[in-house]
Parts: structure tokens; sequence; C-alpha cells
């Protein structure tokens, strides 16, 4: 047992600091099985310091004129363009990706903080004289102290889906990261305070279920955001909102990409293939299951020819850990039992020198049904389910009967039949001809149905509304001028 970064403790007023419980969990190395770190547990006595220090730094920092506190993401913008390559090791070291994977997250990071640090040109307000010397005005004010609770499958992007734009935006926050990942969260905020972010505005609480509803407790705690699984988003969306907080719950998916036969075999090929195999398919906007609408046999072949060419252990990284590997397996082996046809089987894989790591292969399974669990379930691993339908209206009566939403793509030449794709799949971010349809900033990213729970957005401009309250201000200074219904 290496432990080789340590303990993962605790960041709260800008300190590293120790639990209360003296609680840890052993952190481990998809890659190889090792264990590489302790990871704090913390307690309800953890979370009560941290909310103390955001609540002390908030009066100060809520004063900040906004022009001054995007300076510090200016900063880290740099810092992270600096620390790029140890920034993607640890990426890779915690999670599993391989460095390229890691190090667009990274990239994916820079730009969400070049959005926050737009954010003074956008957060403006509105002044209008609405009555002969009467003046309505709007500002928008932070919130108080909000939390952020973050899923293990981006270390670093998913932090900064929110910290950038709600500390910018006058907000002091609560971090609470995924025990499997905790080591890049510490690092971002090594370079946030070396970037001048004032001790208190974020403090990373690490831990388990436990804090998770004690953040949903905590009445002092204005809003909570979540990424994560659609069972868990439920739980603390429900939690959060019945202790009267904002809360913004992003879950899982099932996205569908139906395939035509006028698709580009090529685009269509290296598209879905690297949709369905990219981050080891551990992202809610990976494609899960296809549906090959009439006669697309060419096209699926050509996929398992594109999918061969990718290798555990080179251009594929290991899944999260050895339960994640176990479960994904087992959907291989159930749609095997339930008729469906394995074209590409990912079960079983050994990366030679990481015989310990958690590696799957990439998986094609045909002629799946839309009623067995591969087409219904988030396997959230590198597996595609080829479903067939005869028609595009069939296909999209599948498509609309899933009960998720996050994405829907359509591969075709027809720009008539893509449009109607778009008009008609359920689902809040849609692709043509593209396998991981992702807006870029300022677009914001958020799914539909049972992917979110909550109003607004996180990310792009309309988490301002998300971040921030809305003050309203009228005033008459002429005491002359006639009253009238409206002054």
């Amino acid at each position: 047992m290496s432990n080789k970064y340590g303990k993962a403790k605790n960041y709260i007023n800008g300190a590293f600091v120790d639990t209360i419980s003296n609680r840890w969990l052993n952190v481990e190395s998809p890659l190889t099985g090792e264990v590489i770190a302790e990871v704090a547990v913390s307690s309800k006595e953890d979370l009560d310091n941290a909310v103390s220090a955001a609540k002390e730094a908030f009066k100060t920092w809520s004063k900040t004129p906004i022009k001054d506190r995007v300076q510090v993401f200016f900063r880290y913008k740099t810092l992270l363009e600096q620390n790029m390559a140890e920034l993607s090791a640890l990426i890779q070291e915690e999670n599993g990706k391989t460095f390229d994977e890691a190090r667009a997250e990274i990239e994916k990071s820079i730009e969400l903080t070049e959005f926050a640090v737009s954010l003074p040109q956008l957060t403006q307000g509105e002044i209008l004289e609405v009555s002969k010397g009467v003046e309505c005005r709007t500002e928008h004010s932070a919130l108080g102290v909000v939390a952020s609770i973050v899923p293990f499958n981006f270390p670093s992007m998913v932090p900064n889906w929110t910290i950038p734009n709600a500390i910018t935006l006058g907000n002091t926050m609560i971090l609470k990261t995924s025990e499997l990942v905790p080591l890049s969260a510490l690092k971002i905020v090594e370079l946030l305070k070396q970037a001048g972010l004032p001790d208190g505005v974020l403090n990373i609480v690490h831990g388990d279920k436990e804090i998770v509803e004690a953040i949903c407790d905590h009445p002092d705690i204005e809003a909570v955001s979540f990424v994560g699984s659609t069972k868990v988003a439920k739980i603390v969306y429900q939690r959060a909102t019945s202790n009267l907080k904002r809360c913004l719950a992003l879950g899982g998916a099932k996205n569908h990409l139906l395939v035509l036969p006028d698709a580009n075999p090529e685009m269509t090929a290296a598209n879905v293939t690297a949709s369905m195999s990219g981050c080891a398919g551990q992202r809610c906007m990976a494609a899960s299951a296809m549906i090959a609408v009439g006669q697309t046999d060419h096209i699926i072949e050509k996929m398992v020819q594109e999918a061969k060419n990718v290798v555990p252990g080179k251009n594929l990284g290991s899944v999260i850990s050895k339960a994640a590997k176990e479960r994904i397996e087992g959907y291989i082996t159930q749609a095997e039992k339930d008729g469906a046809k394995i074209l590409l089987d990912g079960r079983n894989y050994k990366v030679e020198g990481k015989e310990n790591g958690y590696y799957v292969g990439p998986t094609i399974i045909d002629f799946v049904t839309p009623e067995m669990s591969v087409a219904t379930e988030e396997i959230f691993g590198p597996v595609i389910s080829i479903i067939r339908s005869r028609n595009i209206d069939e296909a999209l009566k599948i498509e609309n009967a899933n009960p998720y939403g996050n994405a829907a793509s359509v591969f075709t030449q027809s720009g008539g039949l893509a449009r109607y794709v778009m008009e008609n799949a359920s689902a809040g971010m849609i692709g043509v001809n593209i396998g991981v349809p992702v807006p870029r900033e300022p677009f914001s990213f958020g799914g539909w149905n049972e992917s979110r729970f909550g109003v607004g957005d996180i990310t792009g401009k309309s988490s301002i509304e998300f971040w921030t309250k809305l003050k309203k201000m009228t005033t008459k200074w002429n005491p002359e001028a006639s009253i009238n219904w409206m002054s």
C-alpha cells in the first residue's frame, strides 16, 4: 500500500485540517487498484466549522465589487494553464482516464473560468424611467453560503461548473467532493489561494452520505447544486427543498443516438464509438443506446471495426472501481442471457502490467429490445446497446419512452429529418452528427425529465439566476411632479 498522497484533509478557512471524527477511507487508483491516499469522512461538526468560516467570509466577499472579485479568476485561469500537466496527471491517477481525456477536462475548466470572468458584463442589471421622475432598477445580489456536491467522473470540470460562477457572483461555498476522487479538488483550492481568493470563501468538506444529508439540512446554506445519479439527485432535491433551499440536482441519463440509413458511415462510426467509449463511458452525455433506423448494417460493421481500435490501457481508461467493473460486466452478461447478440465483448479484460486495474473493453450489443436492462438502465461504462427500428417515428417513440433526458443525437445527411428529430426528441441537449452534444459556454448544460430536478442552470448565462437573487429598487426625487397610479 503506497498511500502516495497521504491524507486528503478538509479545507476550512484557508487551511487543511483533520476531521473531528478522525475517520478515513482509502482512495484507490483505478489504473492499478493501489491505495494512493486516505480521504476524510467528515461529521456534522466539520460541516458546521466550514459553514461558519464561509458565513464570516461572506460579509466581506459579497461587498467586494464584482470587478475586483473577478480578478482572482483571471489569475486562476493562468495557473490552470501553467499547471496543466500536473493537474491532468492527477486526474488520470485518481479517476483512471487517459491523459488526453484528463487534459481535455482541464481545458474545459479553463473555458468555464473564462466565462466567469465575463460575468461583470452580464450582470449589469437594468434601469428605466418608468414615470416622470420615477426610476426602477435591478441588481443581482449574492445568496450567501452555497454548497456544491460533485461526482467522481469529472474531478476538475464539474467543480469548475460551480466554483467560478457562484463565487464570482459573491457567494461563499462549501464543496463536497466524491470520496473516490478527492485529490483534484484539493489542488483547485491551492491554486485559488495562490490566485488571491480570501480564506473562507471556498471550503472543502469530504465525506459520504452523512455529509450530503447534513448539507441538505444545514440552516445556513442557502442553495445546493448536485451532480450524480438520478436516484441520489431525487433524494437531494427533495431533502434540500423540504428545508426551503434552492436546489438544482442533475442526475443520470440514457442517451439515445438515432442512426439513419443515409448517415455518413465513417463519421458516424467514429462519433458513436468515441461517444460510447470516451472517459470509459463514465459520463452522463455518453452514447448509451443506438437506435438503428432501417438498413444500417454497413454502419454497424464500421462501428465494430472502429471500436476494435479502442484498447484499454492505451486509448481507453479504466472504470472507477472493482464494483463498477463487476456491475458493467453484469449488464453485458444479462443482455446475452436475454437474447441480445454481443458484437464486441469487453468483459474480463486485463491490461499487461496493470492486472489489478479496473478495465472494461468497448462493448457493442446488437438486437437489444427496449425492455432489456441494457436498454433502460444507466450502465456508466463503455457499452452501447443497438435497438433496431423500422422508421424514424418508431425510433422517436423509443427515445421518448426513455425516462431520462440529458441528450439525444441523430446521424443523417438530411436537414429535414435532422430538424424533425430535434423538434421531437425528449432531451435538453440535442446533437446532429455529434455524439456528445455538450453545449459550449456561454450556453448552459442541462437536461430534461429525470436527468434534472429543479429550475435554472448551474453553468452558462442562466446560472446567474440560480446563484443570485434579484433586487428591484424604485426611486423618486421630484416632489413637484404630479402623482399618478405609477408614482
